[in-house]
C-alpha cells in the first residue's frame, strides 16, 4: 500500500522558514516525479514545486527563489525548504507522487497546514 506522509507544517511569522517532509512507502514502480501542491482557503490547488526522476526541478513563479525542493533517496523522502515566508503562503500543503510508466498514477498525502501570520 502506497503511503505519502507529510510533516513539518505549523505556524510561522512572516519572513520565517519551515521545512516540509514527504516520506514515501510502499512504492514499487518508478517514481516519475514528486511534487508539492498547496491549497489556500477558498482557492484552487496549485503546483508549488516538482522534482523529477532525473533530478530536474521547477517552481511556481510565486515561490521561485524562496522555496527549494530536494530529495533523499536513501530515506525515500522529499523535502520542501520554505524561506522568506509570506502570509499568502498560508495553505494546506500536499505531497504528490506520479508513479509508473505507460499508465502513470498520482498518489497524494493527507496534507500539512502551513500558517504564516504575526
Amino acid at each position: 500500500q502506497v503511503q505519502l506522509v507529510e510533516s513539518g507544517g505549523g505556524l510561522v511569522q512572516p519572513g520565517g522558514s519551515l521545512r516540509l517532509s514527504c516520506a514515501a512507502s510502499g512504492i514499487n514502480r518508478r517514481v516519475n516525479a514528486v511534487a508539492w501542491y498547496r491549497q489556500g482557503l477558498e482557492k484552487q490547488r496549485e503546483l508549488v514545486a516538482r522534482i523529477t526522476w532525473g533530478g530536474s526541478t521547477d517552481y511556481s513563479d510565486s515561490v521561485k527563489g524562496r522555496f527549494t525542493i530536494s530529495r533523499d533517496n536513501a530515506r525515500n523522502t522529499v523535502y520542501l525548504q520554505m524561506n522568506s515566508l509570506k502570509p499568502e503562503d498560508t495553505a494546506v500543503y500536499y505531497c504528490n507522487a506520479n508513479v509508473g510508466t505507460g499508465n502513470p498514477y498520482d498518489y497524494w498525502g493527507q496534507g500539512t497546514q502551513v500558517t504564516v501570520s504575526s
